[in-house]
């Protein structure tokens, strides 16, 4: 009798790009892929957070690199993706949410959200693809979504909006390359305490709002995060694509 064997966790040998780096849930990322043995590069606006984040990844005795990006500038960031590339792994955490009523929604906000959650995540999830057909490699490509993905959210119609337009190309995508290998998945959290959600958590009505709405009764740490990426990463979801993670805590059993 020959017993199975767990397929590995361990990432050693692939490059993995990570945006939305220099903060939150993309740095909890970022880390949990280093310490699976990947080599990281990290993406983001500002230089400043970028230099800092890789210089103490570094210090831990991880393989980082840096890559100044805005994902809303589709053509520089297939230029700097095509020139940076082929990445293994994608995870893709940069995002923006504006918060109003449906009917104050602002044109500026609306394509300010739209071009960086849904536009901008488009062309960087094709531009990594390019770079790994051209190769002729097999890859994951990781999208943080949301919980609100799946549902809906008071004062959240754009945010919501963007978020459910990136379910539908990654099951898209995933269709085309799965031939090639590629595979394509998102993960979608609740609420996660992160300097971005700072202001959600002192209001103490919206605070109780969560907690009600999470059958877990907490609210989400970035570290939540941090063992599911690996998983869609690795070769231990290997044949997951085209799908999604829920991280809500229950949210969405209703």
């Amino acid at each position: 009798m020959s017993l199975p064997k767990t397929p590995s966790f361990n990432l050693s040998g692939k490059r993995a790009l990570v945006t939305g780096a220099s903060s939150g849930i993309g740095l909890a990322c970022a880390v949990a892929l280093a310490e699976a043995g990947a080599d990281i590069t990290l993406a983001a606006r500002s230089v400043g957070k970028l230099e800092t984040t890789a210089q103490e990844m570094q210090n831990a005795g991880f393989n980082v690199s840096i890559l100044p990006l805005d994902v809303s500038d589709v053509a520089t960031l297939q230029a700097a993706v095509a020139k940076a590339g082929p990445f293994d792994i994608l995870v893709n955490s940069a995002g923006l949410a504006i918060h109003s009523p449906a009917l104050d929604t602002q044109e500026t906000d609306f394509d300010a959200v739209s071009d960086l959650n849904f536009k901008g995540a488009y062309f960087l999830t094709t531009a990594v693809a390019k770079g790994l057909v051209a190769a002729g490699r097999p890859g994951s490509l990781i999208n943080i979504t949301s919980q609100m993905a799946h549902v809906g959210g008071i004062d959240r119609a754009v945010y919501c909006g963007t978020k459910h337009a990136v379910e539908g190309f990654t099951k898209s995508m995933a269709i085309e390359w799965g031939p090639l290998g590629i595979r394509v998945n998102t993960i979608c959290p609740t609420f996660i305490r992160t300097p971005l959600t700072e202001a959600t958590f002192e209001n103490p009505q919206r605070v109780r709002w969560i907690e009600e709405k999470i059958k877990l009764g907490r609210v989400g740490e970035v570290t939540d995060i941090m063992g599911p990426v690996v998983y869609l990463a690795s070769d231990a979801s290997a044949l997951m694509t085209g799908t999604h993670m829920l991280i809500d805590g229950g949210w969405t059993a209703d």
